[in-house]
């Protein structure tokens, strides 16, 4: 049985920063396992730009942005396996992987989890009616039309404001494509607010909040969709059912991180995030196991997916060197009123950490505090807290010294 230092499972953003930083910081037993032939996970159908503006401090399209660490994998000489898939990951950090070339057992000392997320489809949001063509998930619309070059369809509903979506929306209008609406079943976009503006407004294409469809009609092809508004409670408002006639419904309603191999493994999952508890360290309840992207919780931006594998890369070296911090008695951080979630979830109180969470609902002129009990050990102010944003809060070390348990509000 082969045996690596490092094993990152994933080779989009995260886990191609990962292997990278690894190589750099003087780690070489390095493999980096992707189940795609080509490496950079989804941003090899991102041809928009956008990418880049806080790691490379340029505005970069999905491609451009891959090829940045394309090029470093080649210069540090980084083993890869694409084409290959971990079959199987078990609490000892070893894997069963299968490829062209059959079958592996290979065992690693440390493992890094970067294996992204999955979109949800009408199936996972008990959409009804029948299931004819023309009904696809924002990405794999992305993919059919930027990378197979097919036109998917010429009138379009969109169900759902998340990022693909809206950017989907953009896409299908340049290329000739009538958007005829985005539905949203929440009273805000859970889309980022430049994306509202920039493939949204910008081309005149509305926007339905508290709205969702409840019936798809058709049998070979899409024929149309029913849509009702929503209550302030989220339950169809009797009367207010509509009728429009399209030939293509996207869904963008959310993202859910790849974990199944973390849960074979017996990694612990958090409730709201969908991704692994992990501690100040990225490392979950497994010794040596440590996540990053999207696989951990969903990012806004490509940037700070990058920027998460690379801080797990130093990490695992550290555990490699054994010099991680260690404590029996770990501080919780909870999400209290108006946060949706707080990563990590627990942390030592001997290193400085970066606090990492989503508000609950947009809001205006608010102070985020974390707090001890009834001591504020940090409050800050945000102008414009959004659930599409993901905020953050670094706390030094000497700020943690008697620390019990944090909560991270907003007032």
């Amino acid at each position: 049985m082969t045996e690596k230092d490092v094993v990152i499972i994933g080779a989009g953003p995260a886990g191609l920063a990962c292997a990278t930083r690894l190589k750099e910081i003087g780690v070489n037993d390095v493999l980096l396992i992707e189940r795609e032939k080509k490496l950079g996970g989804i941003l090899n159908q991102c041809i928009h730009d956008g990418f880049g503006l806080h790691k490379f401090k340029e505005t970069l399209t999905g491609p451009e942005y891959i090829e940045r660490y394309l090029q470093k994998l080649i210069n540090y000489k980084v083993e890869v396996l694409s084409d290959t898939m971990v079959v199987n990951l078990f609490p000892d950090k070893s894997m069963i992987l299968s490829g062209p070339w059959g079958r592996e057992k290979i065992k690693a000392k440390a493992v890094v989890l970067a294996m992204g997320c999955r979109e949800r489809t009408a199936g996972a949001i008990w959409l009804a009616g029948s299931r004819p063509a023309g009904v696809y998930t924002a990405g794999v619309a992305q993919r059919l039309m930027n990378i197979d070059n097919y036109m998917i369809g010429n009138e379009v509903v969109i169900l759902g404001s998340g990022d693909v979506g809206l950017i989907m929306a953009r896409r299908l209008t340049l290329e000739g494509a009538r958007v005829l609406m985005v539905l949203e079943k929440l009273p805000y976009s859970s889309g980022l607010p430049r994306n509202i503006s920039q493939c949204l407004n910008d081309y005149d294409i509305p926007l339905y909040l508290k709205t969702t469809v409840t019936r798809i009609h058709g049998k070979a092809r899409i024929e149309g969709v029913t849509y009702v508004s929503l209550d302030d409670e989220g339950k169809p408002i009797p009367g207010s059912e509509r009728f429009i006639r399209c030939d293509t419904l996207l869904l963008s309603v959310g993202l859910i991180p790849e974990n199944e191999l973390s849960r074979e493994a017996g990694v612990a999952i958090h409730p709201v995030t969908g991704g692994p508890i992990v501690n100040d360290t990225y490392q979950t309840n497994i010794e040596g196991v440590f996540a990053a992207g999207n696989v951990l919780h969903v990012h806004d931006l490509a940037d700070w997916a990058s920027m998460e594998g690379e801080l797990v890369a130093d990490f695992a070296k550290r555990y490699l060197e054994g010099s991680l911090p260690q404590t029996q008695n770990w501080i919780e951080v909870k999400a209290g009123e108006g946060i949706r979630y707080v990563l990590p979830q627990r942390i030592s109180g001997k290193i400085d950490v970066n606090l990492l969470f989503r508000v609950s609902f947009p809001a205006r002129n608010k102070h985020i505090v974390i707090k001890d009990k009834d001591r504020i050990i940090k409050r800050k102010r945000v102008i414009n807290p959004h659930p599409a944003i993901m905020e953050n809060i670094e706390v030094k070390r000497d700020e943690l010294k008697g620390v019990q348990s944090l909560e991270v509000m907003i007032e």
